[in-house]
Order: structure tokens, then sequence, then C-alpha cells
């Protein structure tokens, strides 16, 4: 997935890039829809739905598409207008943004259901899903074959950032291109362009690989303190504010002591990101022994019936390995 140039230039070499924050305002106040890229979203999902409505609400026109329509009908009252297609949808965007389950689903939606046919000639594609980088770097390419420039922009913060607009979003691709949709950004939340193309997918890796690791770290360390006797809730109060104190101990942390798990983040979709973490190491040639580790946990945990709970809930998994569900 190459546009400007391969993130990877061989597998033993590593072309690296300054990371480049990029001033964020979090005002939405809408002015005329004249003066504002035409956008299209294609996946209404749990992500998806939150930022298209954000999008709406700031005054941007919008066209949506679903595969299933009924979910991108909830952003009819927002005032988007619902596609059939992928080519319907993005015919006339300036921005087209892709929230879609995985890279495989993002090259069908992309190349195999027709969206280019109604792509404009120097529309940018914003894929903000989780895929792997070589992934990315492809469908960079192919785009820019057909006079279309890509940025892929993974996101992190969950619903919440989602409905908050203050994401994470890693941002690889041209500084162009970045600019160009700098005002897109600023609606969703802290954009940070952090390479070529590919190179946002690996920071999303990235933020999986301790995203996942770190709730184990919390799930085994919570678990062991009630087998021995004390108390989980204040456990992690005494806590709070040391070292071992995080995000993931606080919003994870309280999931487990309330056995609240809901799904957020599902637990497949941290296993997916774990398994493109292992395949994107094995390209380069890069070992990573701990997460290895974790993907067989959330692995276990999927085949054991959690897949569609909560990441935080591999302390179900844990618990029960040590008899305390």
């Amino acid at each position: 997935m190459a546009g400007d140039r391969a993130f990877f230039d061989t597998p033993s070499r590593i072309v690296r890039f300054a990371p480049t924050p990029i001033p964020v305002s979090q005002n939405t106040t809408p002015s005329s829809p004249s003066d504002k890229p035409r956008v299209a979203v294609l996946g209404i999902g749990m992500m998806g739905f939150p930022m298209a409505r954000r999008l709406c609400e700031a005054g941007y026109t919008l066209s949506a598409w679903n595969r299933s329509r009924t979910k991108a009908e909830r952003l009819q009252p927002f005032g988007a207008r619902v596609a059939d297609t992928p080519a319907d949808a993005v015919r006339g965007a300036d921005i087209v943004i892709t929230l879609l389950e995985n890279g495989d689903v993002v090259e069908d939606v992309l190349f195999r259901q027709g969206m280019t046919d109604g792509l404009s000639a120097g529309a940018l594609v914003i894929d903000m899903s989780s895929i792997q980088p070589r992934q990315a770097r492809d469908h960079a390419a192919r785009l820019a074959a057909l006079g279309a420039q890509h940025l892929d922009a993974p996101v992190s913060g969950g619903t919440v950032g989602a409905e908050a607009g203050t994401l994470a979003i890693m941002i690889g691709g041209k500084a162009a291109d970045v600019e160009r949709a700098r005002a897109v950004f600023e609606v969703l939340g802290r954009a940070t362009h952090v390479g070529s193309h590919g190179a946002g997918q690996l920071a999303k890796l990235a933020n999986q690989m301790i995203v996942g690791i770190t709730i184990g770290a919390v799930a085994e360390a919570l678990l062991l303190c009630e087998k021995g006797g004390a108390d989980m809730a204040k456990v992690k109060q005494a806590i709070t504010g040391g070292f071992a104190d995080s995000r993931i101990l606080q919003v994870h942390g309280q999931r487990m002591i309330e056995r609240d798990f809901t799904k957020r983040g599902a637990m497949s979709v941290q296993l997916k990101d774990m398994r493109n973490a292992l395949t994107t190491a094995a390209e380069v040639g890069f070992e990573a022994p701990i997460t290895s580790l974790f993907e067989k946990l959330f692995a276990e945990a999927v085949d054991h019936g959690l897949s569609e709970l909560d990441h935080s809930a591999l302390f179900v998994e844990l618990a029960s390995r040590n008899g305390m569900a």
C-alpha cells in the first residue's frame, strides 16, 4: 500500500518519520455548508454513527451507506442522505470516510462493490478502519492509479471518544492530504500525522498491543488480589496515582470490578488487532513474544464464547482458569 513511498523499503530497513501533531479545536459550530467539503461515510456502526453525527452537527453535507440500511437511516434526523450503494454514497463527495470491520471488508467495499464507479476525480479517501499496514499501502496505490488520494487514519478512544469528539487519530499518508482533511479531523478528535501510507495503521497496532496487554495485566493483578482476600475496588483505589495507574486501570479495571462487560470494544476486534500486529511483525522480521502470549489468551476467550463482550472480559477468561468464575 504505497501512495508516496512504501513505509517499509525492505524487511530489514524501516523508514522512520517524526510525528507531526496537528493543532486541534473542538469547536464544531456549524458554518455555511457551501464552504465545507462534501463528505460520505461508509460504515455506520458503533463508531461510524457518532462520528458521522458529529460531522452532520458541524454543518457538513453528508451521505451515508451501511450494509444494513437501517443503521444509516439513524442519521437522517441529523440531515444525512442515506444511499443504497457505496457508489451512490460517494458520488459528488470530496472526502470519503470508511469505518469498516477489517481489511478484507475495506477492500471489498472500495474495489469490488463498485464504489470507485461513483468516486470523483481527486477525491480523498480516509480509511479510519483498523487494518494491516500493508493493506493500507496497497489501497493507497490502487486509489492513486484511479486519480484518488488516500489516508489511513485509524482511531482510538472508543464510542465515548467518538461521541465526545476526543478520539486519538493516527494518520499515514501525504502531508498535503492531511492538511486538506484538517477541519474534518478537528470535529472528531486529536490528529497526529505519523508518516507515509501504512504508518497510521502501525500506530494503531501499537495502541492495540498496549491496550490488550495492559487489560490482561490489570485483570490478572485484580484477580490475584481477590483470590488472596483483598477487596479489588480498594486495591484499585490504593494504586491509583502510582506508577501502575493508567486509563486501562481506571476504565477497564472499573468494568472488571463491576462485572460490566457490555461491549464497547469487542473481544473479537481486540483479537483481530493482536493478530494483525503479529502478521505485521512477521513481515518485518520482528519477534513479539508478549503480544503472542496475549493473542493466545484472547483467542481462547473468544473460543469460550466471549467474542461479543467488551475486551475487558479477558477478566472472565482468567477468572475461569482460576476457578473464580
